[in-house]
Parts: C-alpha cells; structure tokens; sequence
C-alpha cells in the first residue's frame, strides 16, 4: 500500500497559514486531493455521477469554511469525515433506490479489473474477474458504516485512529466495525477462499 504522505502531498495548514489566496487554495486542493476523494465516494455510492457530485459538494464546503479551520486534526481527516457524512447521508435517503446489479463497474484501487493477455488462459481470466465481482459485491453490501470503514482501511491506507475520527467514533469502535466487516466478508466469501 502507498504511504499516506504520498497519497496526500500538499500540507494545507501551512498553505492556510501562508495566506495564499483563494483561486490558489482551491486549485491546489482540487490538484491534491480530487481523486481520492472522488474514488472514496465512488465506492460508497457506486454511481459516478453521484460521487462527482458529492465531491464537488466536499470541495465547496472545504472552500466556504476553509478560514475557520482549525488544525487539530489532520486536514485530510476533516476532509475525509466531510465525505463520509455525505456519502452516508446520501446512502440513507436513497436506499431504495440504489442498483447492486452495477458493482461489476467498481474499480479496486482507482483501476479496472485487467489480466495482461497471454498470462493467463481464458478460463483464469474468468475465474479472476468473476472472483474480484463476488469481492466488490460483498463489500459493497456491508452494512454503510462498516463498508465506509473498509475502504477507507483497506484502500485509503487511513489508520484506525483517523478513521475513527472521519466517522466520529472511537478507535476501539472502528477496530470492532472492521472486525465485524472482515468476519462477514471472509463468510460471504468462503467459496472463494476454498475454490
């Protein structure tokens, strides 16, 4: 897994405490930070349209309370709780309406499922492709909390203690959300492991 410091380069408390102005902050936080968050919300809401949406609804709310921000936390852990608590609230109001048949388009990692043609035999390429849909479809129907738990541990790099922060709990309760996600995740998943 990448190091957080370099998934998250740009050290925005010092670019806040330098002054710079506003077209300057924007730019640099959107440059920094875009992507992951977009993809974090992608495997929340799993709708592309949805996550740029939410994504742009985070950015302005970073920009709008970007002066009172106060550096007791890590800007990518307000950043990051910002995210969830949309993307959670959005899970909530439209539950009913949410499409499990589209996991198939969820990316791991920000890429596409690829087998490099010639290394594997055409029943492999299925057999990982279809193994990788049965991943994403179960993490995809954790419950939100905990699928947001995973991401963020799993694919964001996040430790416990940031994670816990994002969604405004303990560590000890994070440690027991993820518990409980990779114990039903290994359940739903048995026939993978033993195939």
């Amino acid at each position: 897994m990448a190091s957080q410091a370099a998934a998250f380069p740009l050290d925005v408390e010092l670019l806040l405490r330098a002054g710079v102005d506003d077209t300057t902050f924007l730019e640099l936080v959107l440059n920094a930070y875009r992507e992951p968050i977009v993809r974090f919300l992608y495997r929340m809401v799993l709708d592309r349209a949805v996550a740029e949406e939410l994504a742009q609804e985070v950015f302005l709310r970073v920009y709008m309370a970007r002066t009172r921000f106060e550096p007791n936390a890590k800007f990518t852990t307000w950043m990051y709780r910002i995210a969830a608590n949309l993307a959670l609230n959005w899970l909530r109001d439209h539950r009913h309406e949410r499409n499990h048949e589209r996991l198939d388009a969820v990316p791991l990692r920000g890429r596409p499922l690829q087998v490099i043609a010639g290394t594997a035999s055409v029943e492999q390429q299925i057999d990982h492709q279809a193994i990788w849909r049965a991943v994403r479809r179960a993490v995809a129907e954790l419950p939100d909390r905990q699928r947001a738990a995973v991401l963020m541990h799993k694919f964001d790099d996040l430790p416990y203690a940031q994670i816990a922060q994002v969604l405004g709990c303990s560590t000890s309760a994070v440690k027991s959300l993820l518990f409980r996600a990779y114990t039903s995740l290994r359940e739903r998943l048995s026939f993978v492991v033993a195939a």
